[in-house]
């Protein structure tokens, strides 16, 4: 699948991959920030942004669309990020070609399974589903309008906003979303699994520096998960975003920021 991507910057490749409902843009900001150390690839992940759809939405999937971007951008080996969604693909992806990754952060998400761990999360994505589908945005005439509605349905300003992000105007009148939300929904469940905890003999990836970053206020990254964390990742740091939930980009994007240009620390 052909991405629809944005690139910023010059320097050593860095690809930085958006979460659920997210897009490209959402990482714009940060990428300028450190666009003076990196060649930035910001794709727009299958079903999102500009990209293509396809019913089939799974981290196999993402992780193959991934290793198709890399391939066609002639990107042998390169600096990795994502949050999220984005996360457990880079996750997915460095599991399988660890050859390819010269760093590797994790922004806020579990590289394990977590519909049971997290019920609170897959609610909520079943709430912005809901939301996708309920909500009347042909008719209306701006997008004040349209956050005025979904204020009924969805509490949250952030949350709002980050939905919003997918509104497109159509040529005629009124707006469309630019996901596609009926493949979300059939995969939502897909998008909360992760890899199997792993054993005592799981197969240890070094040699390249790997952070995971934390939310202070979030639960998407579990302390039960660390240990199994080590596991995969012995040499990987642990870092608490203050200020910030799942959104850290958004939330503390300095934090975020600096996190990145550590990578050349290393």
């Amino acid at each position: 699948m052909k991405l629809f991507f944005r690139k910023i910057g010059q320097g050593p490749p860095l690809i930085i991959l958006h979460g659920l409902y997210g897009s490209s843009d959402n990482w714009v900001s940060v990428a300028k920030s450190i666009s003076h150390k990196f060649t930035i690839y910001l794709p727009d992940q299958r079903n999102h942004g500009r990209s293509p759809h396809d019913d089939k939405h799974d981290y196999n999937s993402l992780c193959n669309d991934l290793l198709e971007f890399a391939d066609d951008h002639k990107l042998a080996s390169f600096f990795l990020a994502g949050h999220s969604m984005g996360g457990k693909t880079a996750i997915y992806f460095t599991v399988k070609y660890p050859e390819r990754v010269s760093g590797l952060v994790v922004a806020d998400i579990s590289p394990f399974e977590n519909a049971d761990k997290n019920p609170r999360a897959l609610e909520q994505h079943k709430i912005i589903i809901k939301t996708f589908n309920e909500l009347r945005i042909s008719d209306a005439t701006s997008r004040k309008e349209i956050d005025e509605r979904m204020s009924h349905m969805i509490v949250s300003e952030k949350i709002r906003n980050l939905i919003m992000k997918n509104l497109e105007r159509e040529t005629d009148r009124g707006f469309r979303w630019k996901l596609n939300v009926r493949a979300l929904q059939g995969n939502i469940l897909n998008m909360m699994e992760g890899l199997p905890a792993p054993r005592d003999n799981y197969q240890e990836i070094t040699g390249f520096p790997v952070l995971f970053l934390k939310g202070e206020f979030s639960d998407y990254l579990p302390d039960g998960d660390i240990p199994h964390i080590l596991k995969i990742f012995p040499g990987v740091e642990f870092r608490v975003i203050k200020n910030s939930g799942h959104w850290i980009h958004s939330d503390n994007p300095e934090a975020v920021t600096e996190a990145l240009l550590s990578l050349l620390d290393n």
